[in-house]
């Protein structure tokens, strides 16, 4: 099975994605999680050229035929900052066979269960391709609604109006049994080690914003349905202000790749034992 990579949060950076790519040849893992946040806001590089077809297609490509039969698993989701019009480009380079994009599907791999769920819940941007309500329509101090804001690409308006968290993964897991299931998320559970933001002392019309950006639903959802193992990004400066970036809930072991330095931030672990992950800044 060989050990597994997990990464989020490249944001754009080509330094962080030739990293990527010399671990994947060095380590020849057998998986390799991305977490979305792929983009600088636009998915622009240089202005003219697609990250994800242009840097991380291209780079994963020539890994590909460089590493023949060892060439991994590589699955994908997007992030709040990557505009949902790149699916298109995600498709495209599913359909090559670099990856598979992941975001509300789930595939079977050596007796897992991978799923992937890049929505998180509304934040102060306004950029709303994958933002949704999280457990009701309750809106956080500071807190842009999913209907306001703009959308890459058009979403039905009782998706966008009526839509939870809460309510996707329930139809996502449905009745499974997830002993043995992997959820790659963006957000990250709320009110956990993993989800802590540098916001401490801010207000918003004299009311103060909450330091916990992560989902309640997510994190109900590990609690009651106690998934085998959790992957998440988003909030970046968690790692630093905590000095956690694995926790236990339950019986689940949940882990943020997310970074708030100019290094990638690599975990690795072994799927049959994520006690033993580690971490690393490249």
């Amino acid at each position: 099975m060989g050990r597994c990579l997990f990464v989020s949060d490249l944001h754009g950076s080509v330094d962080r994605l030739d990293k990527l790519l010399s671990v994947i040849r060095r380590e020849e893992p057998g998986v390799v999680f991305v977490g979305g946040d792929l983009l600088s806001f636009g998915g622009r590089v240089g202005g003219t050229t697609s990250f994800v077809e242009g840097r991380l297609g291209g780079g994963l490509s020539s890994l590909r035929e460089e590493m023949g039969k060892k060439y991994p698993l590589v699955v994908v989701i997007l992030g709040n900052d990557d505009p949902r019009r790149e699916e298109t480009r995600l498709r495209n380079g599913e359909r090559r066979g670099l990856w598979r994009y992941l975001h509300d599907r789930s595939i079977h791999w050596a007796g897992y269960t991978l799923y992937g769920y890049a929505c998180i819940p509304p934040t102060p941007f306004l950029l709303k391709d994958w933002e949704r309500y999280d457990v009701s329509r309750f809106l956080d101090v500071g807190a842009v609604s999913p209907t306001a804001g703009w959308r890459s690409v058009p979403a039905p308006p009782g998706v966008v109006e009526y839509a939870t968290i809460r309510q996707d993964l329930q139809r996502l897991a449905g009745e499974r049994d997830l002993a043995r299931a992997v959820f790659l998320f963006h957000a990250p559970p709320y009110g956990s080690s993993l989800d802590r933001a540098d916001l401490d002392g801010r207000m918003v019309d004299h009311a103060p914003v909450d330091v916990h950006i992560g989902s309640i639903a997510i994190r109900r959802f590990i609690e009651e349905r106690r998934p085998f193992l959790t992957l998440h990004g988003h909030a970046h400066e968690s790692a630093r202000l905590t000095g956690r970036w694995r926790e236990r809930i339950g019986d689940t072991w949940c882990f943020n790749a997310a970074h708030d330095g100019p290094e990638l931030a690599v975990v690795s672990f072994p799927l049959d034992d994520p006690a033993a992950a580690e971490r690393a800044l490249l």
